[in-house]
């Protein structure tokens, strides 16, 4: 019996075969499930480092604009920057192909206020809702550094004119639809976010980083050099990388205490 074959596919199956198909596929998946996202400089040490890569569940983030739950205090969001500060500030935005455009890059900060939450910044130290967060969780490190900033006017306000968007204000109230974001780098110009550029808005925020899962492992401790704002050597133990990246307990101490 004659086994019947199947007829060659045609130029355009082909081209969705080898070609279109993967790529809507990972758009797909990129867009809608999960991606990962690589760690670009020194903002969020000492708990991501720079070229770290971490996992964003994309999902969640659908699920959050169409009013099923929200982010909170706490967790490491991937945004953009705010359009109009971007529109400023050279340093906000990255030239595209053969520089023809510019693009707004995605940045990771942690998550400090929520709408309507009153972000007050004195000497440092964050309180919201008149609440002192304890930060331990990260100023430890750069007190062990030499170099937490407690002086500059960034450690003084919540918003602030170092680079000519914001006027300086101690204390602000997060608008409808947006969230106030800081980098756990506290030394003076450790991170860009919303002391300079303002709240960012729910729209353009990506996803939570959930875990961290690259490089495999990793040196246990790193040295800072607060002058030159680069890690100078990393030294210990070497350890498994992959970690979930839990938000601090202090922001589960914080909630308790604005409830009473």
């Amino acid at each position: 019996m004659t086994r019947l074959e199947k007829p060659a596919p045609g130029p355009l199956a082909k081209l969705w075969k080898e070609v279109l198909e993967p790529i809507v596929f990972a758009v797909v998946i990129t867009q809608f499930l999960a991606t990962l996202v690589g760690v670009d400089g020194v903002s969020m040490m000492p708990n991501l480092r720079d070229h770290e890569r971490v996992f964003v569940p994309k999902y969640e983030t659908w699920l959050h604009k169409a009013g099923v739950g929200d982010f909170q205090r706490g967790d490491i969001l991937i945004f953009k920057p705010p359009r109009a500060a971007a529109a400023q500030a050279s340093n906000l935005t990255r030239p595209g192909l053969l520089g023809l455009w510019t693009y707004r890059p995605f940045l990771i900060k942690r998550l400090i206020g929520l709408p309507g939450d009153r972000v007050r910044i004195e000497g440092g130290e964050v309180f919201v809702n008149g609440t002192k967060l304890d930060q331990s969780w990260t100023t430890d490190f750069w007190r062990e550094q030499g170099c937490w900033d407690t002086q500059s006017d960034l450690a003084n306000n919540a918003t602030s004119s170092a680079a000519g968007i914001l006027p300086d204000q101690p204390e602000i109230t997060v608008p409808a639809g947006h969230y106030f974001v800081m980098g756990d780098n506290r030394t003076e110009g450790g991170s860009e976010d919303s002391r300079l550029f303002g709240p960012v808005l729910r729209r353009d925020v990506a996803g939570r980083a959930v875990a961290a899962i690259w490089p495999i492992m990793r040196k246990t401790t790193a040295h800072y050099d607060c002058t030159a704002g680069r890690v100078t050597s990393f030294t210990g133990p070497t350890v498994l990388n992959w970690r979930v990246l839990k938000r601090p307990e202090a922001f589960d101490v914080l909630k308790t205490q604005m409830a009473k």
